[in-house]
């Protein structure tokens, strides 16, 4: 099925030298990550997506909470347009996380939230940043506490290195390094409140709020 547009345009606003994706930006990541960027970096992702799975009758895209729920939204928002009709929810990963003793579950954790029975579907868990990798193993424990989906990939908008575990992401956006010592902090944008952003900060800094502009 051809999801073009009437004037033969693709449905996304895609920077055409980098549409192949995967890790093509593995080559050269932009030095400045700001709203345009990460929505650049968010078409291919989606675009990516789409093509590998337009044709996947049971596509379910779940957030891991709290970074990926809107980044899953957004997906979700941009495969509709072309076409596809992925399910979208989110995962909580509060009772896997193997350093729950050091982390108590925060007070506004967002509960695991699964739209239709992930027996047998096709699952994209997606992720802000991937880091070390626990967090994506912590979530493949919560999803397959709730059944046995036929696959299951791993889509994000930053990858910043420092893998402990042998993870690796099928759909990244962008490769930000950041040693041991620095954090990489996505900022999304809510309604009229800030834009989006990707920085990377000193391990115990905190981001200054990015104005609206």
């Amino acid at each position: 099925m051809n999801h073009d547009l009437a004037d033969g345009s693709s449905p996304f606003a895609l920077d055409e030298s980098r549409t192949a994706l995967q890790y093509d930006s593995f080559v050269g990541t932009p030095p400045k990550h700001d709203a345009t960027t990460i929505d650049q970096a968010i078409n291919r992702v989606a675009a990516a997506i789409a093509e590998r799975h337009r044709t996947t009758p049971r596509l379910l895209l779940l957030g891991i909470a709290n970074g990926g729920v809107i980044l899953a939204q957004r997906l979700a928002e941009r495969l509709k347009k072309a076409g596809l009709q992925p399910g979208q929810g989110t995962i909580d990963i509060s009772f896997h996380r193997d350093d729950i003793g050091r982390h108590p579950i925060p007070k506004e954790y967002a509960p695991t939230v699964i739209p239709h029975d992930v027996n047998g579907a096709a699952i994209i868990l997606v992720d802000d940043v991937l880091y070390s990798g626990r967090t994506v193993k912590a979530a493949l424990d919560e999803l397959f506490d709730h059944g046995r989906p036929a696959g299951v990939e791993l889509a994000v908008l930053v990858d910043r290195g420092g893998r402990k575990l042998p993870i690796a992401a099928d759909f990244c956006g962008l490769v930000v390094p950041a040693t041991e010592n620095e954090k990489v902090v996505v900022t999304f944008a809510s309604g009229k409140t800030g834009v989006d952003s990707v920085l990377v900060l000193p391990a115990r800094s905190k981001p200054s709020p990015v104005p609206a502009l």
